[in-house]
């Protein structure tokens, strides 16, 4: 493995544990406060987890080949996960 694709996969990792953490407080909000908008953000950091698991797994698995398919996947999955994010701080209660 290079030295990019090692770095690659420890930034992804950092990104996904980051992420199942915003989701983690964001599920433990919901629950507390049984506000809907917790539960659309954890649906956004869900998203954009799965975008940056998934282009990562992906990505050795093709061998970094045909990137304009990962980074399309990737940028759908991101832009769905940002609209929930977005979604639950403009939604009032």
């Amino acid at each position: 493995m290079r030295l990019i694709e090692a770095l690659y996969l420890v930034f992804s990792v950092t990104l996904a544990v980051a992420g199942l953490s915003m989701v983690g407080f964001a599920v433990r909000a919901y629950r507390d406060t049984g506000r809907e908008a917790m539960l659309h953000l954890s649906l956004g950091f869900t998203l954009v987890v799965a975008a940056s698991i998934g282009t990562t797994i992906s990505a050795f698995l093709v061998g970094f080949e045909d990137t304009r398919s990962l980074l399309t996947l990737n940028y759908l999955f991101s832009t769905a996960g940002y609209l929930f994010v977005m979604y639950s701080i403009v939604t009032p209660d």
